[in-house]
């Protein structure tokens, strides 16, 4: 891993990070030109990409329920146990953030408000191929559920000889999942967004992939919704003497084995700990079964921030911003206060970031790539939409209508102000008068006062020459 100094109030770089941020070229093209034929082309054109991509394309892309519901009897009772434990505690965490509905009357009887609906149907995209995540199932569907959506679909790829992940499945059944679809890659996404003959469109994508799916739902957002860009996965562990070497470097290795690309931290004020660590990575990973991933990983994205005070190594996580950050320090709890920019928060030397990525409850799909700094971590309120809700009075409009005929006057928007005007004019001379004399000298309902010219202020500045 890299050794970064902070010293003397010297802070972290964008170079420090080397964050790409940004999609690979050659992954945006190819995904915008694969949702662009799915759009057109519909299943006809998702079983081609499936078949080039996958090597498979079931002969229907709905998965029957009864397999679905199989596969419940094709895991170990263990996993399914552990399934439904990390099922009920996110679902009790995630029933703890849903908003409710209010509404307030003001004396003069107008009635403002906020209504809260569920989406009507989203899309899930769980990674498969070569890789199983049961976990993603629950940490999309469930939080869905808890929203209200009616309708929750999940897509998965299979793998080349046609078969589905029993543990994905299993997920599904025990999250509530009403549809399934054995199909991957940004062809899925596509007609998630867009819908086929057989796999109807949804309201919102959401779900993790790898940097073609990532494109894709980037190319079909505004035309529905979706919940993040997400890039590599990343862990910051930001640990003082207390924390013990080889903990610390199994939390840095459990990021770095997803993916060459994802990033791990260390930020601490004791180089001798950052030594053991290095000592203690050696020799874990050289018993890892994923030993090559994670050395990639911890070689080329890794880095340890050797800080000269706990203030700095506090500003250097909040630079980072990080997806995940592990406090492994006395006080954990202490410092939560002095955290601005994270994903989530494991406090203390016991929380393990892997038992947030399964059974904690909070929800694992979190910003990345520093993005924590202005994002949140997926949640109820990502299923859900709020309607503002506005009910006049007629006392009530009265009281509001001069002020917002003047602003109105004040943008030049001269029917703005007739609205309100018309709805003046109506209260005054009673709900039987006729349309047409409503519609008289219409300029006097609209503006009946004449704001004054407003000042100039000017400002010194050049002038560009010929």
């Amino acid at each position: 891993m890299r050794r970064i100094t902070l010293e003397g109030g010297a802070t972290l770089t964008n170079d420090d990070l080397r964050r790409s941020g940004a999609l690979p070229a050659d992954a945006v093209a190819a995904a915008e030109a694969i949702v662009d034929a799915v759009r057109t082309g519909g299943d006809e054109a998702v079983r081609g990409f499936c078949l080039e991509f996958d090597g498979a394309a079931p002969r229907s892309f709905r998965v029957p329920d009864d397999v679905v519901a199989a596969s419940l009897s094709q895991v170990d009772p263990r996993f399914l146990a552990a399934l439904e434990r990390a099922h009920d505690q996110i679902e009790d965490f995630h029933r703890r953030e849903v908003r409710q509905s209010w509404f307030t009357t003001k004396p003069d009887g107008t009635l403002l408000g906020v209504k809260v609906s569920p989406l009507v149907s989203v899309g899930i995209y769980v990674p498969g191929g070569r890789a199983q995540y049961p976990s993603t199932v629950l940490m999309n569907a469930v939080p869905a559920k808890v929203a209200g959506v009616g309708r929750v679909v999940m897509v998965t790829p299979p793998q080349r000889d046609g078969s589905l992940s029993a543990y994905t499945l299993a997920a599904a059944v025990v999250a509530g999942v009403d549809e399934v679809y054995a199909v991957g890659g940004a062809q899925a996404v596509a007609a998630l967004a867009y819908g086929t003959e057989t796999i109807p469109r949804v309201d919102k994508v959401c779900g993790p992939g790898n940097a073609f799916v990532a494109a894709a739902k980037r190319r079909v957002s505004g035309d529905v919704g979706i919940d993040m860009i997400a890039g590599p996965s990343e862990v910051c562990v930001l640990a003082d003497d207390t924390a013990n070497p080889a903990v610390v470097a199994a939390d840095l290795m459990a990021q770095a084995e997803h993916d060459p690309l994802a990033a791990s931290y260390l930020v601490t004020t004791s180089a001798a700990l950052a030594d053991a660590v290095e000592g203690a990575l050696d020799l874990l990973c050289a018993q890892s079964p994923r030993a090559d991933v994670t050395r990639a990983s911890l070689d080329g994205q890794g880095a340890v921030v050797l800080c000269d005070t706990m203030d700095a190594a506090v500003a250097a996580v909040n630079r980072i911003a990080p997806e995940h950050l592990e406090l492994c320090v006395a006080d954990a709890v202490a410092l939560l206060g002095s955290i601005r920019s994270a994903g989530a928060i494991f406090a203390g030397h016991w929380s393990s970031e892997p038992l947030g990525d399964y059974v904690a409850g909070p929800n694992h799909t979190l910003p990345t790539g520093g993005t924590a700094a202005f994002s949140n971590p997926l949640s109820v309120d990502d299923f859900t939409t709020s309607s503002s809700v506005v009910c006049y009075s007629p006392a009530g409009m009265e009281a509001d209508a001069d002020a917002t005929q003047t602003l109105a006057q004040a943008e030049g928007l001269w029917a703005h102000a007739l609205s309100v005007g018309m709805r003046r004019r109506l209260r005054e001379r009673g709900p039987g008068t006729p349309w047409e004399e409503l519609c008289e000298d219409a300029a006097a309902a609209a503006w009946p006062e004449t704001l004054s010219e407003p000042g100039r202020p000017e400002l010194d500045f050049e002038t560009g020459g010929d």
